[in-house]
């Protein structure tokens, strides 16, 4: 057959027992999961596995080999991003931002963007002593959601000292979190009740926010309030440009959105706004933005929809329409699951992991049809909506959800993902309250460690003793292979790094082969730590748990080294990273 001869190409060999249809091409073109597949109809490359039945004794071997002469997709250096939440300014936070600074919990992330404008209103105010920066790189999401004045500044930038960082008393860190504990109900209680308190950005926060994010070696995207509307439904743009001029006379290196979410304008202000509207919009604020010398060749994303149902296909056809050339790149929103209602069991469901492949397809066909090669970021994700649930949202079991995100974007090549929320008051974040690293913050760490912008096409067969037939379920093992990270110096260019999810209950064995047999392999193997299991909110890496060693120090993130040659196991409901060591993949010897 077709798939068997493509078998024998990829240079792995076929044992005289293997049926046709084990062998699975995954989504060519991308990082792709390997799973055992039945001959399914012509132009379907979706391919299921197959269960054996209760009783019948035997194991699966999987082959897999990776095509390392040249990369299906290359996403952005900053692929992995972060975006910071309105309420970190609401409860408190944002005097505080130093600290993740100087524990070095940022150099996971690209870009940092403040989300704005969504739920609530964005008034600006220039009040505010003056500070000045020099310019870096990064990128840092940010909106504003009420009326405060911070009458402190815990950064302050000197051009011949460089990034200051406050110190604070243990006191005022117990003071905050309790203020923020507070601040959590709040904010709850507006969300319930879809009413929402309005947001003065002073002058003194904006110099508060550029300065934590120029000192982290981020770039700040800022997100203006577009629920300012004109009698006519137009955007009222005059506090916008009043925070455009301050900016630009700081010579802030800033880039810019328009809005959040902005098909659901209607439950927010009581009146809608269509995507040619919304088009209009950010037309009109390029033409700002042009007027403005600092910002004339500034880069703008948008729309930043929400989830591509019918309606918000129309709303994003109507701003292709009108404004599909204005931004840089296109971006939505996507959550999986309502977090008030979620269970442990729901992150293991593979058609729950499924349902963001279905959207990406949505918005790519929109996209390419008014603006072909428009690059697309998915620019707020979160493994559940409405703030999550505590031990559950910011557990272990919520990793499966971040670590497929991460693939299925990757290979389907978005280009850049920025992950819903840092820190924040819901439990969707990646650091705890106490500045403590959670699951997803480990996962992410080794993810920028280990993994590179470079995507490869992976070939997978799996051999199996009396198989049931008919027996076809959901695929439970994932595998996604990139060239590793050019800045990890520890593995030569050329090398591979696979990551792997396994959600069955059983531990499943892989043989590599074809370019990665008889190779070095070193593991990173995240398990949960402690008697919670899926619940936990710590992990260890291969046996040992991982934890900051100060309060400036990220442990060391120590491989197991495999011999060549050795079967990789997979033990059962964990995620894995495994370097094949000096494969010397032409795809991966050069940037």
């Amino acid at each position: 057959s077709e798939l068997i001869r493509g078998f024998l190409l990829s240079g792995m060999p076929c044992p005289s027992s293997c049926p046709p249809g084990l062998l699975a091409l995954i989504a060519p073109g991308l990082a792709l999961m390997a799973t055992f597949s039945l001959p399914s109809q012509a132009g379907d490359r979706r391919a299921l596995p197959v269960e054996k039945p209760p009783g019948v004794k035997g194991r699966t071997l999987i082959l897999l080999d990776v095509n390392t002469k040249s990369p299906v997709r290359i996403i952005s250096e900053n692929f992995l991003s972060l975006q910071l939440d309105p309420s970190i300014i609401h409860d408190g936070w944002l005097d505080f931002l130093s600290l993740l600074f100087l524990r070095g919990l940022l150099d996971v992330f690209g870009f940092i963007l403040p989300l704005g404008g969504g739920c609530t209103t964005l008034a600006f105010s220039s009040v505010g002593r003056e500070i000045h920066h020099p310019g870096r790189f990064g990128h840092l999401l940010f909106s504003f959601p009420f009326a405060v004045d911070i009458v402190r500044s815990d950064i302050a930038l000197d051009k011949q000292k460089g990034c200051k960082i406050a110190q604070h008393p243990d006191i005022m860190l117990e003071l905050q979190r309790e203020k923020a504990a507070q601040m959590h109900l709040v904010l709850l209680k507006e969300q319930f009740s879809n009413t929402y308190s309005n947001l003065t950005l002073t002058a003194r926060s904006l110099d508060k926010l550029y300065n934590f994010a120029d000192c982290s070696g981020l770039h700040l995207i800022f997100a203006l309030n577009a629920l300012r509307r004109n009698p006519n439904n137009s955007w009222n743009s005059s506090n916008a440009l009043s925070l455009l001029k301050y900016s630009a006379s700081k010579k802030y290196n800033i880039s810019w959105e328009l809005g959040n979410e902005p098909n659901n304008y209607r439950t927010l202000i009581g009146r809608s706004v269509n995507g040619s509207q919304l088009g209009k919009d950010y037309t009109q604020l390029r033409s700002l933005l042009q007027l403005i010398r600092t910002y004339s060749r500034a880069h703008l994303y948008g729309p930043n929809i929400g989830r591509p149902r019918k309606n918000v296909i129309a709303f994003l056809e109507g701003f292709m329409k009108v404004a599909g050339g204005t931004v840089d790149a296109v971006t939505w929103q996507h959550y999986y699951i309502d977090g008030r209602v979620a269970k442990v069991t729901d992150f293991l469901k593979t058609r729950l992991l499924d349902t963001l492949s279905d959207q990406i397809r949505k918005i790519q066909k929109v996209v390419n049809t008014y603006t072909p090669g428009k690059k697309i970021w998915l620019e707020g994700v979160g493994m559940t909506s409405a703030g999550g649930m505590n031990n559950l949202s910011n557990s272990y079991a919520a990793g499966f959800l971040w670590l497929n995100t991460l693939g299925l974007l990757a290979s389907q090549g978005i280009d850049v993902v920025v992950r819903h929320s840092f820190l924040d008051h819901g439990h969707n974040h990646l650091v705890d309250q106490n500045f403590n690293p959670l699951p997803d913050y480990w996962l992410s760490l080794l993810y920028k460690r280990l993994i590179g912008p470079k995507v490869l096409a992976i070939h997978v067969a799996g051999l199996q003793r009396k198989p049931w037939p008919g027996r076809v379920i959901r695929d439970k093992l994932r595998i996604y292979a990139h060239c590793t990270s050019y800045h990890n110096h520890n593995y030569v260019r050329g090398s591979i790094t696979l990551y792997i999810i396994n959600l069955h209950r059983s531990r499943k064995k892989i043989k590599l082969a074809g370019t990665l047999r008889d190779k070095i392999v070193h593991q990173y193997l995240l398990q949960p730590y402690g008697k919670d299991g899926l619940h936990s909110k710590s992990v260890q890496l291969n046996g040992q748990p991982l934890a900051m060693v100060d309060d400036g120090t990220l442990p060391e993130l120590k491989p197991r080294p495999l011999r060549a040659g050795r079967t990789l196991v997979i033990p059962p409901l964990t995620m894995s990273f495994y370097v094949v060591k000096n494969v010397n993949a032409l795809a991966c010897r050069y940037r």
